[in-house]
Parts: C-alpha cells; sequence; structure tokens
C-alpha cells in the first residue's frame, strides 16, 4: 500500500463515519428471513482474469463477452480485457440468496488489502431488491497494482464468504511516458526531437506598452472575427513571447494511445508535433540563470491566450509563466497571433490543435479533438489528458536556461520548475505533479476527479453523460437531443444506501463504473497519492458547478491531502451567487479573490508558502476547517 494510505487520519474517513450515521434512516429494509441469506456471487474477482506474465499483476482482465449489450457496451468490455486488473474504485456487486437488510449488509462488507493489516468499509452502496443484489464502492481509493479481499463477515441474517481482486496498475502508463522522455531521451530520439524552445517573437505588454494582441481562430470555412486578449493587467516593462517546441506524440487518430503489457516500457511516439507556448517574462533584468518559471496549465475550452490572466501576479512577483495548448484545443492548425506594437501589426503561428472530428461538419470547435472517437470513444479524454502532461513534461525539459529574448543571457531558468493549473489544467497537472518528480511545486486550482463523476454531477456537463448514454442505447429519460437527461439513482459519498425503483437506473450505473475503470489511467485521483504533501496546494471553490465538490473531496481524500487544501468559500462574498469556478483569472467578476488567489499561487511557487489570502478574513480557509464541507454539492 502506498505511504499516503497508512498514514490517512480521520477526516479521510469522514465519508464512511457519515454513512454509518445515516443508514438507519434511508433506505427500507427487506423482509426478515428465518435462515441466513448466502452470498451466491461476488465482484470484483480474479476468476474474471487470465494469467499473463506481460503484465505488472501477472493478470489480464477477462470479462465475459456474452450478453454484453449494445455494440457500445462491447466495446467497452472488449477494451477492459486489455486492461490488468480492476478498478480502484469498483462498483462492488455482491448477490445474495434471498432479500437482505441493505443497511446491516452493507455493515458487513470490508475490502483488505491481502498483505497488510489495512482495510476499508464501503459507502455510496445501492440495493436491488429484483434481485437481492448489493452494490456499493469502498470508502476509500485503493491502491494500484494490489491484491484485495473482498469479505462478507457472517452476521445475524448473512453467511460469511470472501473472494479476492487485484487492481490495475493504472499510473504505470503515464509514468512510462515519462521514463520514454526521461532515460536516455528514448521517446525525443524516436522521432528525431532535440529538447529546445523556438521564438517566433518578443514584445512588450502591460500598462503602457502600446501592444495589443489578439487570438485569430482557425474555426473552419468561416472564422470568427479576432479576439483580443488582455495585457493591461500585467506590470509594465513585462514581455511576452511566443514560439513553439517540439514533442513526442502517442497519440493515434482516434485520440488513444495504443495499450501495451504494462510490464513493458509502453508504445513508442507515433510522431513530433509542434507545440506553441506563449511566456510572460516579468519586468526587469533576469537573474542570472534565468526567471524562475511556472507552466501555466488552461481550462476546459480555453487556450494558452489564458496564460496573460495567469501571470498577472507572478510577473510582479519575479516568476515568469508559461503555457502551452491542451491537445484538441486553440482552434484548428490554421490559428494565428496578431500583435500590434509601435504601429506595426505582426502575424504569428498560433499552433492550434484543434482538429475537425465530425466530418461532414468542417467547423473545429474549441475542444475538438480532446476526446477519443468511433469504437473507441468509451476512453473519452483519458489519453489526450495522458498526452497533455506528457507535453508539459517536455516543456519543462526544454527551458534549460533559455534566451528567448535574444539578449544573450539566460531568460527562463530549467532548474526547480513549478506549476500551476486551473480547471482542466488542475485535474491534467495533478496526473503531472504525480508522475513527474521535475516538477518542484503545484498550485492545483479547482480540481476533481474521476472526469466521468465531474461530467455526471456538473450542469455544465452531464449533457454529455447523457449523449453516451443515448450512443450505448441506455438513455432512461428524454431523447431529446437537445435536452436529454437520465436518472441513475447513485448516492453521493457519505449519504445513505438507496434502493433502485427507476427501470435502467442500474444499467446505467454499471455503464459509468465500467467508463470510469476505462479512463482511470488517464484520471487525476490515479495520480493524488504520489504526490508529496508539501509539493502542492489545492484550491477549492465552496458550490463549485462545473468541477462539484465531492469530486474535489475524492482527489484530495486520494492523496491525504487535507493539509494542504485551501478553501475559497464565495458564499461569503458579494458574488454568492455567481458559480465560482473561474474566480481565479476571472479578474472583472471576481476582482478581489481573483488576487487573492493568484496572490497565494505566487507565494507558493516561489518560495513554497502557504499563506491565507485574507488572513483572518472568512472568505478564505487555510487549511479547509471541515473535509466534510466537500461532501455535498453545494449549489
Amino acid at each position: 500500500m502506498p505511504s499516503r494510505a497508512r498514514r490517512r487520519t480521520t477526516t479521510s474517513v469522514v465519508a464512511a463515519l457519515a454513512l454509518s450515521a445515516t443508514f438507519a434512516a434511508t433506505a427500507p429494509s427487506a423482509v426478515a428471513a428465518p435462515s441466513k441469506a448466502e452470498p451466491v456471487s461476488l465482484f470484483p474477482s480474479n476468476s474474471l482474469t487470465v494469467p499473463d506474465r506481460a503484465q505488472l499483476t501477472g493478470l489480464r482482465v477477462n470479462l465475459p463477452a456474452e450478453g454484453c449489450g449494445p455494440a457500445v457496451t462491447c466495446g467497452l468490455v472488449e477494451r477492459l480485457d486489455q486492461l490488468d486488473g480492476f478498478d480502484l474504485d469498483p462498483r462492488i456487486a455482491i448477490r445474495f440468496s434471498k432479500p437482505v437488510d441493505p443497511v446491516q449488509a452493507a455493515q458487513q462488507v470490508t475490502v483488505q488489502a491481502a498483505r497488510g493489516g489495512w482495510r476499508t468499509g464501503v459507502d455510496r452502496v445501492v440495493y436491488d431488491q429484483a434481485t437481492s443484489t448489493l452494490y456499493a464502492h469502498p470508502a476509500e481509493q485503493l491502491a494500484p497494482g494490489t491484491t484485495y479481499t473482498l469479505k462478507v463477515q457472517g452476521g445475524p441474517a448473512t453467511k460469511a464468504a470472501q473472494d479476492t481482486f487485484t487492481t490495475l496498475s493504472a499510473t504505470d502508463g503515464l509514468q512510462d511516458l515519462q521514463r520514454q522522455i526521461d532515460v536516455g531521451g528514448r521517446a525525443l530520439s524516436a522521432v528525431g526531437i532535440r529538447p529546445g524552445l523556438k521564438v517566433d517573437g518578443v514584445f512588450p505588454v502591460g500598462k503602457s506598452s502600446g501592444t495589443a494582441v489578439a487570438y485569430q481562430a482557425d474555426a473552419g470555412p468561416v472564422d470568427p472575427a479576432p479576439a483580443a486578449v488582455p495585457t493591461d493587467q500585467l506590470p509594465a516593462g513585462s514581455r511576452v513571447v511566443f514560439g513553439s517546441y517540439l514533442a513526442p506524440n502517442w497519440l493515434r487518430p482516434d485520440v488513444t494511445i495504443r495499450q501495451t503489457p504494462t510490464r513493458d516500457l509502453g508504445p513508442l511516439p507515433v510522431s513530433a508535433a509542434r507545440l506553441p507556448f506563449v511566456a510572460v517574462l516579468p519586468p526587469g533584468s533576469a537573474p542570472a540563470d534565468g526567471w524562475p518559471t511556472a507552466v501555466f496549465g488552461h481550462g476546459f475550452t480555453a487556450s494558452n491566450t489564458s496564460v496573460f490572466l495567469a501571470a498577472t501576479v507572478n510577473a510582479a512577483s519575479g516568476v515568469a509563466t508559461i503555457g502551452t495548448d491542451v491537445v484538441g484545443h486553440g482552434f484548428g492548425p490554421g490559428s494565428t497571433w496578431q500583435v500590434t506594437s509601435n504601429g506595426t501589426t505582426t502575424t504569428l503561428p498560433a499552433y492550434g490543435r484543434g482538429v475537425d472530428q465530425d466530418d461532414p461538419d468542417t467547423a473545429i470547435g474549441s475542444t475538438e479533438g480532446s476526446s477519443a472517437t468511433g469504437a473507441a470513444a468509451a476512453a473519452s479524454s483519458r489519453d489526450a489528458l495522458r498526452q497533455t502532461a506528457a507535453d508539459i513534461m517536455t516543456l519543462v525539459r526544454s527551458l534549460g536556461g533559455s534566451d528567448v529574448d535574444g539578449n544573450g543571457t539566460a531568460d527562463l531558468s530549467g532548474k526547480g520548475v513549478t506549476y500551476f493549473g486551473q480547471s482542466f489544467g488542475g485535474i491534467y497537472g495533478t496526473m503531472l505533479t504525480g508522475a513527474d518528480p521535475k516538477i518542484a511545486r503545484s498550485v492545483l486550482n479547482v480540481p476533481g476527479g474521476p472526469v466521468t463523476e465531474i461530467a455526471r454531477l456538473s450542469p455544465s456537463f452531464r449533457g454529455l453523460t447523457a449523449q453516451s448514454l443515448a450512443a450505448a442505447g441506455l438513455l432512461n429519460g428524454s431523447t431529446d437531443p437537445a435536452r436529454p437527461y437520465f436518472t441513475e439513482q447513485l448516492p453521493l459519498r457519505g449519504e445513505g444506501p438507496v434502493t433502485a425503483t427507476v427501470p435502467g437506473a442500474l444499467a446505467i450505473q454499471d455503464y459509468l463504473a465500467k467508463s470510469t475503470w476505462l479512463t482511470r489511467p488517464g484520471s487525476p485521483e490515479t495520480f493524488a497519492p504520489l504526490i508529496e504533501p508539501e509539493r502542492v496546494l489545492v484550491q477549492v471553490a465552496y458550490g463549485d458547478r462545473t468541477v462539484p465538490n465531492p469530486t474535489s473531496y475524492t482527489l484530495v481524500d486520494a492523496g491525504d491531502l487535507w493539509s494542504r487544501t485551501s478553501l475559497y468559500r464565495n458564499d461569503r462574498t458579494a458574488q454568492r451567487g455567481a458559480n465560482p469556478h473561474s474566480f481565479l483569472l476571472d479578474l472583472g467578476g471576481f476582482p478581489g479573490q481573483a488576487i487573492q488567489g493568484q496572490t497565494q499561487v505566487a507565494a507558493f511557487l516561489k518560495a513554497g508558502q502557504v499563506i491565507d489570502p485574507d488572513g483572518a478574513g472568512p472568505v478564505w480557509e487555510v487549511p479547509i476547517a471541515d473535509p466534510a464541507t466537500l461532501l455535498r454539492l453545494n449549489f
């Protein structure tokens, strides 16, 4: 077991305690039976695997293909059968020979490490009366590549039973990419890459600079007007650098990375990609080794234009900020920068990473190309996120005292590079920080996981989950493409048991659980246990409607990062009615709180200091006062 699991405090099991306190008041009890109910089947189980010496676990999943359902669901099962173990948060299923009381039965279930005494109970319990089946999840995230015993303790109404299962090597894929980049530069040499930055232009920005920056998106046959990029919030004397760098690309046209046995070093990259970068340099002369450099990771639907806003406080604090585009973002490859300085307009390539995936539609959307397509659609953004994390690893290794303004001295230091990311940037930033030891420190702003749960719980993304269910033939609500909806009857962590009553809800639960299992290697909570607490600061926004609080709880709890979690209480500000998700970069909508948040970011990136932005004020809790606050949606 990881050391994080061994040193958990009582705050890390809030959900389990809350569940036991609410059991008695929720789900109805089944009719008592005179004889004990016997567990007929348990899932997960290593009986559903086959030996495979090419895998780190020595096993490979072998789910039955018969009766797998529609083609989409069967395709999902086919991909799960390539993995070397079960999910880190498996949907436990225990079928009994006769009806049971879900309250009592759930209290008899434990998951215990086969080697060692670590164990946990279950929560998020659902009971199916028709089949006498109890569904649940472990109260705590399990470790990858580890064998566990699933136990049903004998009780007044149930007989004892147990089985073993092994979790997949969920972190291995991204760690393979990191090793390929570092171990002899295998990934770089495979596609002829020499690390370094190519500079296209350097311009003064900030107050009174006289420079105007605009982004011309390549959106297909009809491009929008150039969008102005704010720069006046930067301190006078700042400079912006536009350019590119080469990075190994492992993505295939369907936005997946080839699955290989986990015992090898992963697939070789399929090509080299020229990726954009934008860097904002602080005013004045750089130190001898170059400015301390922080990489910024932008959010979903955004692009590296966000670097200008993210650098606001960093630039005033003597920290350079650099960023690139996420896979599928920045619109098409024909996108450009238009920079007007001293009366002259210069057009520079922006190297947009969007592609047209929905032929014959020739428009390129703001995120088009960031999710798997075709038969691999169930993989969703898993591999785009892994590729993006690897892109930043290459960017970090391309800094190395770079002279980006041509004055003959280093401008960007490659030593002690830090990272901060907002939203999607907090998500792949968690993966990056966990997998890459070269990231000295990270600030993860409004992250959450797993990605599938963000989509299910967020009003902003729930429609995407509905579309996936419709494609799988599982939508049990409206099939109107404009307003699809579904009912899954899944309780939140810490809530009492639910008895399934809605037709199709259990099938949706099963599909969502399998989708989460498949995408776990590209989901942030998987990598949170790899992050030493002193390397990270997590910023969560109370009542976040885009990345809901329960998903932030999952990520923080997985890494036991509660002592490093700062809670922004938007409900205690004049903006209490607004969605606080974008507070860090929204200088207009959250003017005071944005600067406070960025000041906290800059202090941690520069010197590892964790400050309370409003001191004794009520808006910031540093660290979070009560982790259980995040168990609820709060909106």
